[in-house]
């Protein structure tokens, strides 16, 4: 797919967002949340994001989104201000084309460049693909919380992990 490019999300891009996002939400234990996003839900975290100096990309080819990914801070207040936790989503025909990669190289540029020193990443324990790929970006596990998902009727471990984004 050379002619993907990434760019940064508009609020007219929610719905093709919302296509990718809600399956992975209804289907799969890759999130814990429950609850589909709808495209005005998403519309609105484009805008609060991006007015807040926060980054939602894309990756699009033909005009189709293919893929996004976003980041906010990992917890409030200011002792976190600099550490940011991410969310990388491609649609299914899109898996294993490096564009995963692409948006999160681009996605951790931009938290650089406003000044944030950590990415964490929030995997659930039984997602090996996830793990796999965090960790050839060069992400390091720092923790495992044990069953502290609920989702499908029963319990998910939650893998913490997380990379420096510049020298200090």
């Amino acid at each position: 797919m050379s002619d993907v490019r990434l760019r940064d999300a508009h609020r007219t891009d929610a719905t093709a967002i919302a296509e990718i996002w809600n399956p992975i939400i209804r289907d799969t234990v890759i999130t814990f949340n429950p609850v589909e996003r709808s495209a005005d839900d998403i519309a609105t975290m484009i805008s609060d994001r991006q007015r807040a100096g926060q980054a939602v990309l894309i990756a699009e080819s033909g005009g189709r989104v293919l893929g996004f990914a976003t980041y906010a801070q990992f917890r409030g207040g200011q002792g976190y201000a600099r550490t940011m936790e991410h969310t990388v989503n491609l649609g299914p025909g899109a898996r294993g084309l490096g564009l995963g990669r692409a948006l999160m190289d681009a996605l951790e540029r931009h938290a650089a460049a406003k000044g944030h020193h950590v990415m964490v990443a929030a995997i659930t324990g039984s997602n090996r693909a996830s793990i796999g790929f965090h960790a050839r970006l060069g992400y390091m596990q720092v923790g495992t919380m044990p069953q502290v998902g609920w989702k499908f009727g029963q319990c998910h471990d939650l893998v913490l992990m997380q990379k420096f984004l510049r020298a200090e």
